[in-house]
């Protein structure tokens, strides 16, 4: 089978190099999410508690299905904002209004770290668009990022309820 042959230039081979290098240095970076528990279970003893990634994943699916229901939002954009919505968390950690930092503090440690995400992804492999939909989620200016500041609620009540079912 013949393939292709595609003309190489060191430079290309750079720029697709660094592409894979800061997608990488991307992935390793949400693994956070996967490892870190979530604050306020843990400080309520909640035992064996979901982790950041956990509930951003559960919060994707039921951004997808809400969404279907509501004529006019935007069902990707929805997900979207479901799967970065606290993905700064991953440098930040999960800060509770329990702990001793003010709302705004945490919100410029947030945003400071989206920043830091999108440098690290370049514009390129969707970092802006990252940083974008995060403010948009935090600014709550659009019909979509206020369903998902619903379902944020929402499934924090469900997860609640499912501990007390299972724990005590």
């Amino acid at each position: 089978i013949a393939r292709p042959v595609r003309a190489s230039t060191d430079e290309s081979h750079m720029a697709e190099a660094s592409s894979a290098s800061r997608a990488v240095d991307f992935f390793q970076l949400t693994e956070q999410l996967k490892r870190t528990p979530r604050t306020g279970w843990v400080n309520h003893g909640v035992d064996k508690p979901e982790s950041i990634a956990d509930h951003m994943y559960r919060m994707s699916l039921m951004a997808m299905v809400a969404a279907k229901e509501m004529p006019g939002l935007d069902q990707n954009r929805c997900v979207k904002l479901a799967l970065i919505h606290d993905l700064a968390e991953a440098i930040v950690g999960d800060i509770t209004p329990n702990d001793p930092v003010s709302k705004e503090e945490k919100n410029k440690m947030e945003s400071d770290a989206m920043a830091k995400i999108r440098a690290m992804l370049g514009d390129a492999l969707g970092g802006e668009d990252m940083e974008a939909l995060w403010h948009e989620y935090e600014d709550q200016v659009t019909d979509e990022a206020k369903l998902l500041k619903d379902l944020d609620k929402l499934e924090m009540i469900m997860q609640a309820g499912e501990y007390e079912r299972a724990q005590g």
